[in-house]
């Protein structure tokens, strides 16, 4: 079987286990919960797998003087901009863009670019792009990349500028960014491929608990979302409804085609755009699980630092929303 198609067949895979082989009773918050994992976890670790090998093979064409010299005379912010753009077009969660942050750490690019990327990789994604334009129309739509944009280029800037290299795991900046070859890179396609599943065994070995661990805690949760209870205070008049949807969200773990569903059923619900809106980029930009994988790379203080930063971020818009809809 293809990766591919075994991609594809971890849905009714799920569904048979969840139902077939536990006999859970179908629309129970555990059933759902139970569901959720078993689909998440193979394909997040698959994501993970294949993400870090075709990272490993990219970043064996590159030595950390050879990735120097690339930025060499780009201005850190025109980074920023470029990260933030790779990851609208980069269909990835928060939790399986980990691993291309970390190599982007390993290859030299400054802190704070990655982490425009890592903000930008799952909040502001064409399939979030596109199933708004399809439930809002194209005003709500550009409204909400052009926020999610400003979020990562402004988080990534402002950790950039608080030069916290030092609170990065150190195994991170000791992975060397290529082996072989006059420049440190492999000599040929077998050294790369050797490269690759090299970065797999290092990076996914030693994730890979944070990994299941974040997404048992975003299952345990998603299995019991209360929409109704949520949507009462979700109302455009209660002005504290912002600052709760996304400390709400947080805990939270989906891809935005996941969260789309609940976001147009709070909507039904009364809830405001806004207010929503923040809970939607939360939840997709901001979770417990990625915070808990990011742990493994990241030391608390830089974790807390880019949870507030982009914390901030999200409720302006969310405020900025309401306002102008």
């Amino acid at each position: 079987m293809t990766w591919v198609g075994l991609y594809v067949s971890l849905a009714p895979a799920a569904r048979a286990f969840t139902y077939g082989l536990l006999r859970l009773s179908p629309g129970t918050p555990l059933a759902s919960a139970v569901e959720f994992f078993a689909f998440e976890a193979p394909k997040v670790m698959l994501l993970l797998t294949l993400i870090v090998f075709a990272v490993g093979v990219v970043r064996s064409f590159f030595t950390p003087e050879r990735t120097r010299r690339i930025l060499a005379g780009t201005h850190e912010s025109v980074g920023n901009v470029l990260a933030a753009l790779l990851g609208v077009v980069t269909p990835f969660c928060s939790c399986s863009a980990v691993p291309l942050f970390i190599g982007f750490v390993t290859t030299g690019v400054p802190l704070g670019v990655t982490f425009s990327f890592l903000v930008s990789a799952p909040m502001v994604n064409e399939v979030a792009l596109v199933l708004l334009f399809g439930l809002f129309g194209w005003k709500v739509a550009a409204v909400y990349m052009g926020t999610g944009l400003a979020i990562a280029m402004t988080s990534g800037w402002v950790i950039g500028r608080l030069r916290m290299e030092r609170h990065v795991e150190p195994w991170v900046y000791e992975m060397k960014a290529g082996v072989g070859g006059d420049d440190g890179s492999p000599a040929d396609w077998a050294g790369r491929v050797r490269y690759g599943l090299a970065a797999v065994r290092e990076i996914v070995g030693k994730v890979w608990p944070y990994v299941l661990a974040g997404i048992a805690v975003g299952a345990g949760i998603h299995g019991w979302v209360p929409t109704n209870f949520m949507a009462s205070f979700m109302g455009k008049g209660v002005w504290w409804g912002v600052p709760v949807a996304v400390l709400i969200g947080i805990p939270m773990y989906s891809n935005a085609a996941g969260i789309i569903p609940i976001v147009e059923a709070l909507l039904e619900k009364g809830a405001a755009l806004g207010t929503v809106l923040a809970f939607m980029m939360a939840v997709i930009g901001l979770s417990l699980p990625e915070t808990i994988i990011l742990r493994k790379v990241l030391r608390p203080r830089l974790i807390a630092t880019f949870v507030g930063v982009v914390g901030v971020g999200i409720l302006i818009v969310g405020f900025l929303f309401n306002a102008l809809f």
